[in-house]
């Protein structure tokens, strides 16, 4: 078995490193991620990636292959056979220093694999009690889509990655979590069993959906597609200023927030190398749509949507779901949650008890207001310079702070404040324009309010986690260009590089996947989609306004007896 000081002197194609061994590499604190069975050490790419650090964080002690794209420059040695995950040190695992005298006290026998009553998993220090009570012991089942005969032999934690084949005693659960346990039971219902057996045949039948995608040509972009989407700019923007020279401010604001509600889409398309495939090229098309014509910064939103990309609807960690004070699409935002992505406390706080009451009355008029707040949390992400300042990206920061000077001055200076004289006209210009765009943000949302937020564990695949917590929206193809591929989220989900305009043709082939492996695909009308989502909403607020009586009512009778 090899030491730590043996993998310098040995090709690190050639060594096998147990789980023990990744374990303490870990403990050490090292960035250990595993990608198509080599175990990548990737400390020094967390400060030059370009999607920021976290999203690299997220996947440390996990078989990353189905999330990132191959390092192979970073590889340090290789595993074999199946990899079972940890919890990465971001979402709470701890983990054991190695030595080779510890390594033979743990080891029974000379598998590589731990005992699992002293495993690393069982000793990561949960943020939310863990709920063993959703355990299923060898239950057969078939799911309601049909599809593959499955066998669960698993339990869940909300938030720790205690083994899957361990029952604990379950304790007394307060109402909060016995809510937390009921929806991951509804869950574990639903969907296939987390069990490795029927997850390696959803990821095998995944990676062979990937091949097909790839045979059938979809991962290339048809140019002529973003040539009518540059039409379409053209005439808005132009209409715009049309309406501003005829002194019909408020028209003008209209074109001009349509103009950017289109803009998004292909800056959404650049963020995620979806169009030329080339990293510069992408990033440049990307930070002159979002940055120079739209005034929000591309590298502030790779570093969140990145983020959500791998830990989709989990409440402490996918800042897209993070909206306290206003919003909390679960119930698990009344406990102050810690954000892994914003490293500080989402306090429920006063403003928060009496907000959520009223988010479904709120969530549209919120959204209408919301590209305000994308101004803050860009310049936020630019000055405190939280994107890469080395390799590859460096010039990032520059071009966007270039980009956000020219913004201001077209739009700011040159439109609102010279184009139009007066502030009423100022004040109605600048509302309508930013207002026209919530729709935008309802689109966005509406992939993912309404769907699970349940932490199923380490041992949920790639694809079975993104299609449980992403829904697609059912409209015909004519209305395409109004929805900008935001339709289809739970297939960008799985796919994210590949062209929006060629994510129709993906549909079917999704939905047949889905069909083979017995997961549910989620695909709601827009209207339908809408209501799902406010339900979420005054499901959570009735939730709110329960806890906010039930603290009155504690209140008043403690004051009561101290009489």
């Amino acid at each position: 078995m090899p030491s730590h000081s043996s993998l310098a002197s040995t090709s690190p194609k050639d060594v096998v490193l147990t789980r023990r061994q990744i374990e303490g590499l870990i403990a050490d604190g090292k960035t250990i991620v595993i990608v198509d069975g080599k175990a990548l050490k990737v400390d020094a790419w967390l400060e030059y990636h370009p999607g920021g650090d976290k999203s690299i964080r997220h996947v440390i002690g996990r078989d990353a292959t189905d999330e990132v794209n191959g390092m192979a420059s970073f590889q340090i040695g290789r595993i074999e056979g199946r990899w079972k995950n940890f919890l990465p040190p971001i979402q709470g695992g701890r983990f054991r220093p190695y030595t080779v005298e510890t390594d033979l006290l743990t080891q029974p026998d000379n598998s590589g694999e731990s005992n699992p009553d002293s495993d690393s998993e069982s000793t990561s220090a949960p943020g939310t009690p863990i709920f063993d009570a959703a355990e299923r012991s060898h239950l057969t089942r078939r799911s309601a889509r049909g599809g593959l005969q499955l066998r669960e032999s698993s339990s869940v934690s909300s938030m720790s990655s205690v083994s899957s084949f361990e029952r604990k005693p379950t304790p007394k659960l307060s109402h909060m979590d016995a809510r937390t346990q009921q929806e991951i039971e509804l869950d574990l219902n639903k969907y296939p069993p987390l069990d490795p057996s029927t997850q390696d045949e959803i990821v095998r039948c995944y990676r062979q959906l990937g091949q097909l995608i790839h045979a059938e040509g979809l991962y290339q972009c048809h140019y002529t597609n973003y040539l009518i989407e540059l039409c379409r700019y053209a005439l808005l923007f132009s209409l715009c200023l049309v309406f501003l020279r005829l002194g019909w401010y408020s028209l003008s604001g209209l074109f001009l927030g349509l103009f950017w509600h289109q803009l998004v889409f292909t800056a959404h398309d650049a963020g995620h190398m979806g169009i030329t495939h080339n990293f510069v090229c992408d990033t440049v098309i990307g930070v002159v749509i979002a940055d120079f014509l739209g005034g929000l910064s591309i590298g502030w939103w790779k570093r969140n949507h990145n983020v959500h990309h791998l830990v989709t609807n989990s409440p402490e960690h996918d800042p897209d779901i993070e909206h306290i004070p206003f919003l909390a699409i679960s119930h698990r935002f009344f406990e102050s949650l810690r954000s892994t992505f914003y490293d500080r406390v989402m306090t429920y706080d006063i403003v928060a008890k009496y907000a959520v009451q009223y988010q479904h009355f709120l969530y549209y008029p919120l959204l209408m207001l919301g590209r305000f707040n994308l101004y803050i949390l860009s310049w936020e992400f630019l000055l405190r310079g939280l994107g890469p300042r080395k390799g590859i990206a460096w010039w990032h920061r520059w071009f966007e702070i270039a980009g956000h000077v020219f913004f201001w001055t077209w739009f700011g200076y040159a439109i609102v404040y010279r184009s139009i004289p007066d502030a009423y006209g100022r004040f109605v210009f600048v509302m309508i324009s930013h207002m026209v765009t919530g729709p935008l943000h309802v689109q966005i949302t509406l992939s993912h309010f309404a769907m699970s937020t349940a932490d199923l564990g380490i041992h949920e695949s790639f694809p079975q986690k993104m299609l449980r917590t992403t829904m697609d929206v059912d409209c015909p193809a004519w209305l395409d260009f109004l929805h900008g591929g935001l339709q289809f989220q739970a297939i960008h989900h799985l796919y994210p590089r590949i062209p929006r305009h060629n994510l129709r043709r993906t549909q079917k082939l999704v939905q047949d996947f889905c069909d083979e492996v017995g997961i549910p695909y989620a695909l709601y009308g827009f209207v339908d989609g809408n209501k799902q989502v406010v339900g979420r909403l005054a499901d959570v607020a009735r939730q709110a306004a329960i806890l906010a009586q039930c603290q009155r009512t504690v209140a008043r009778e403690g004051l009561a007896a101290g009489h």
